[in-house]
């Protein structure tokens, strides 16, 4: 029986008694962990919209234009916008593609398990140390983000980089404590903030169209317009203006893959996890395009506007007055807190993936499960004391090339995950009823892989990336480090895998 197509062979916990139906998914996603090799541990209580809104608060549309707009306008200016459709086009190829391995290897590690089942499993630890690094310094980044950017100007707290790095630590331990407490009580929370993300882009876009057909302030040439960049030398070059702009939905449009994590704690994840990836990806497309062009159109003054360090606030403050503003900035800051609460989930979740297989530092420790909540204590304190400590012992310059550098490793991790799915693509299995592209697969990969490609030369070839890839270089040497260690001392842990004859192979 292979592992993609075996169904309905019963398992134990994480189920709702919600029909014969629900029962039936319940019990064939824990038979998915039991053929893997595992017990089910974690407490699948997140339901299809759940699912979604974890992939969807990664993305999180508010936050990413909220946090580059400024970029785009000072580098090519308000036509840079429309660079936002090719990222979004070329992301959701990644995910159709992710979603091909999330439909059939549903456990938590998503792309560290489908790399070591498929591959073998020291490509997999490749694949889950390049992840937890992304996901452990995404988390403090958009905290330190939700800090500086959003709750600070809210409250009417004078920019301090060293209020923001206490409250970035108060906001970490508040949302590990949420995290430890419950599963559940995460997708509540993260479908709240989805709710009111969504609410908030399409009102405002709304809005501020609206404001501009009554005041006249605003143009729809301004979506045309060059900007402040109109003379820029080399604004068509290779690092140049206009090529700076894709960052904005390269740095965005990331994170998709997020449910994929959370695949053991999911209702019938076959169906769920694969359509929450795309669904996630083509959603966050569509509106955040929306909101870009509402924005564009509501700007009265192109230059000042650009040098604003705030622009979204500004032309919200401007067409629709500071309580328009305040009600933005606790929006923002809502869908900071549970992208930031999603990250740290998600990573958490790696951690405790590759602890159970003994491939981790401090693994008997890191894949303690607590029995009452469920969830993994220390893999999730991890989280907080790495955070804690990038906060306190980085100076500002150091910790701002970390958060860049983490904008490149997505695009690391789904061009290896793209080349994973090529190489392994004819082993795998299919399960009736689960995501899959059939003919389409091999054209969509094939695209996907050169997207990736191209958006690895965006991220790396301006002279500002110098320093973040070699700060990837530098966490590519720990990383070494370390697996040369395991295969000194504990070469056993690389030389086997829990289920390995039974999982996403074809007969």
């Amino acid at each position: 029986m292979t592992r993609a197509s075996a169904g309905g062979q019963g398992g134990q916990g994480g189920q709702d008694g919600g029909g014969s139906a629900g029962a039936d998914a319940g019990a064939d996603a824990s038979a998915d962990v039991e053929r893997g090799g595992y017990r089910q541990e974690l407490k699948r209580t997140l339901g299809p919209f759940q699912v979604f809104a974890i992939s969807f608060a990664f993305i999180s549309v508010a936050v990413g234009v909220f946090g580059t707009y400024d970029e785009v306008l000072r580098t090519a200016g308000p036509v840079g916008i429309w660079l936002w459709l090719i990222a979004a086009v070329g992301q959701t190829l990644v995910a159709l593609v992710v979603a091909q391995f999330a439909a059939r290897i549903p456990l938590s590690g998503s792309s560290y398990q489908w790399a070591s089942r498929l591959a073998n499993t020291r490509i997999g630890w490749w694949f889950g140390w390049l992840t937890f690094c992304y996901l452990a310094i995404a988390v403090v980044a958009i905290d330190n983000a939700l800090a500086s950017q959003s709750f600070m100007p809210l409250v009417g707290i004078a920019a301090d980089e060293d209020t923001a790095r206490v409250i970035t630590l108060v906001v970490l331990a508040v949302q590990a404590v949420v995290a430890i407490a419950s599963t559940r009580l995460v997708g509540w929370i993260n479908s709240a903030a989805v709710g009111l993300e969504v609410a908030l882009v399409v009102v405002v876009a709304i809005a501020l169209v609206i404001a501009v057909l009554v005041t006249g302030d605003g143009s729809a040439a301004n979506l045309t317009s060059r900007g402040v960049t109109a003379h820029a030398p080399d604004y068509f070059a290779v690092g140049g203006g206009l090529m700076l702009a894709m960052i904005m939905g390269l740095a965005t449009l990331v994170g998709f893959d997020s449910a994929a994590n959370l695949a053991e704690e999911a209702k019938d994840p076959h169906r769920s996890v694969p359509r929450a990836i795309v669904g996630s990806v083509v959603a966050a497309g569509i509106l955040g395009m929306l909101f870009l062009i509402a924005l564009t159109v509501a700007i009265q003054d192109v230059p000042r506007i650009s040098a604003d360090g705030s622009p979204v606030a500004a032309i919200m403050r401007e067409n629709l007055g500071p309580a328009a503003e305040k009600v933005l900035l606790v929006a923002i800051s809502f869908a900071f807190f549970g992208a930031g609460i999603v990250v740290m989930v998600s990573c958490s979740r790696l951690v405790y993936a590759m602890s159970r297989d003994a491939r981790f530092p401090a693994h008997r420790v890191m894949r303690r499960v607590n029995p009452r909540t469920r969830t993994p204590v220390p893999a999730t304190l991890l989280i907080l004391a790495l955070g804690f400590v990038l906060m306190v012992a980085l100076p500002g310059a150091a910790l701002l090339e970390l958060i860049t550098a983490s904008t490149i490793l997505p695009a690391v991790i789904y061009g290896a995950t793209i080349v994973l799915y090529l190489a392994v693509r004819g082993r795998l299995g299919r399960q009736e009823g689960a995501f899959d592209l059939g003919r389409l697969e091999l054209p969509v990969a094939l695209c996907a892989l050169a997207w990736t490609l191209l958006a690895l030369f965006v991220l790396v070839t301006p002279r500002e990336a110098l320093v973040p890839v070699v700060v990837v270089a530098g966490l590519l040497l720990l990383g070494g480090l370390f697996f040369l260690g395991m295969l000194m001392y504990d070469r056993a842990a690389l030389d086997t895998e829990p289920g390995e004859d039974t999982v996403g192979k074809g007969p």
